[in-house]
């Protein structure tokens, strides 16, 4: 089977107290750092994350060695910051890493300062991630306790140290530059690039800005070294990445799996989720968060390639939440009801955005409940290419962040695969599945 525990080793071994100290020790944690600090120069590290092919695990998929890569020589101070804002609905795997197994995450950041010359490191979680934020906090506290952070870790001569900052649950602050401005103390709005935050991020200075997903997997790396790491799965997708599964599936959770499986691997196998309840089958799927365009039952033998899903399918993996809908769902409610989200979470700062995604919502509802018009799907459509010109094709966009686009990935999805019961709704006068 495709499952396979790296990043999620130490849940499975310990899982009554995996988030601990003295269990994370047990379990081989803060290894990997002593390895690196040790026998390794920052440039050694770097060169075994671009061996192993790491790429961002929060939606993006940028490679990670890459995006190191950009400081500028000679700039300092500089800083890391770990995107713990995990909020793109369904998706719940950084949370998962947070809640019950920090550690992985503190030496991560220990090992991936020490590699790109940064001695003060922040990790920025969701607000209403209560439990994850009092086991991280309590992690680095331990952590500094035992000599893993602070002054000279384990003799070394390298400092660091980690600020742990709450946000107020604003889905645009999961934007690294929204971010960026929250924890400087302005409002969570995106920024213009360039500059980029690696040349001119937090406080004006150099800045790496990391997933949790993404740092927890650097000690993996580091202990079995970059190139049996990067002989797991398939083209330029690497490693294993998890996937929060969810909606009608017999085991909603979150899994780890190889890429290079399919996703039906995911969200059939009894391993994973177990398929859809009643031996239904399943009628459409979102690969990759809520921001993703859909896809059909018929597409579950499609395999998880970062890239090939993209170029073959117009989706992405994107966060890693896969939601899954059997046959009885309405797919305009499923698109009203994501329209509202982002139409809620919009910052206002972009007119498309703060403009497009609340018509798209009104719009979307008003043909949920009957009183749609026969046009509403081209003006829909319309309305979108405003936001993303060429409906999200190639991926553009008329706002600074990709919050705008993502309210058009659903309505380009309705009239790719469901047009047909948009126009039910509207000669029907009602939803057909109310």
């Amino acid at each position: 089977m495709p499952v396979r525990r790296i990043v999620t080793r130490r849940l499975h071994e310990r899982p009554d107290d995996s988030w601990t100290i003295d269990a994370a020790l047990a379990t081989g944690a803060y290894d990997a750092l002593r390895k690196a600090l040790s026998g390794m120069n920052p440039d050694d590290v770097r060169t075994e994350v671009e061996a192993a092919g790491l790429r961002g695990r929060g939606g993006a998929g940028f490679p990670t060695a890459n995006k190191w890569g950009f400081l500028p020589e000679g700039r300092f101070p500089r800083y890391l910051v770990v995107n713990a804002d995990e909020g793109e609905p369904s998706t719940f795997k950084d949370r998962m890493l947070l809640e019950r197994d920090p550690h992985a995450l503190v030496e991560g950041i220990g090992i991936a300062a020490y590699a790109i010359g940064c001695n003060l490191a922040f990790v920025y979680i969701r607000g209403e991630f209560a439990l994850g934020y009092e086991r991280v906090v309590q992690a680095v506290a331990d952590a500094r306790a035992r000599g893993f952070l602070g002054r000279g870790i384990q003799g070394s001569g390298f400092d660091l140290e980690i600020v742990v900052h709450r946000g107020a649950g604003a889905y645009i602050c999961g934007e690294e530059t929204a971010l960026l401005s929250s924890l400087e103390g302005e409002h969570g709005m995106p920024r213009i690039r360039p500059p980029f935050p690696a040349v001119e991020g937090l406080y004006a200075k150099p800045t790496i800005v990391n997933n949790v997903e993404t740092l927890a997997t650097v000690p993996a790396i580091i202990t079995m070294g970059g190139a049996e790491y990067g002989a797991i799965g398939v083209e330029r997708s690497r490693g294993t990445r998890l996937f929060s599964v969810s909606g009608h599936v017999n085991r909603p959770g979150n899994y780890e799996l190889e890429l290079g499986s399919t996703f039906r691997e995911l969200v059939e196998s009894d391993e994973c989720g177990g398929g859809v309840p009643g031996a239904g089958a399943v009628k459409f799927f979102i690969p990759g968060g809520a921001s993703s365009q859909w896809l059909l039952g018929e597409h579950l033998d499609v395999v998880l390639d970062m890239d090939a899903v993209t170029q073959q399918y117009g989706v992405m993996l994107g966060s890693g939440a896969v939601m899954v809908y059997d046959e009885t769902t309405c797919p305009v409610r499923v698109a009203w009801r994501l329209a509202k989200f982002f139409s809620h979470e919009s910052c206002g700062k972009c007119t498309p955005c703060r403009e497009g995604t609340g018509w798209i919502m009104r719009v979307l509802h008003r043909v949920e409940v009957g009183q749609g018009r026969k046009d509403d799907l081209d003006l829909l459509l319309d309305v979108g290419d405003n936001i993303s010109p060429g409906l999200n094709a190639p991926f553009s966009q008329t706002t600074i962040c990709p919050l705008g686009p993502s309210a058009v990935s659903a309505v380009v999805s309705l009239d790719k695969y469901f047009r047909s019961e948009v126009e039910d709704h509207v000669r029907e006068g009602r939803c057909p599945y109310a």
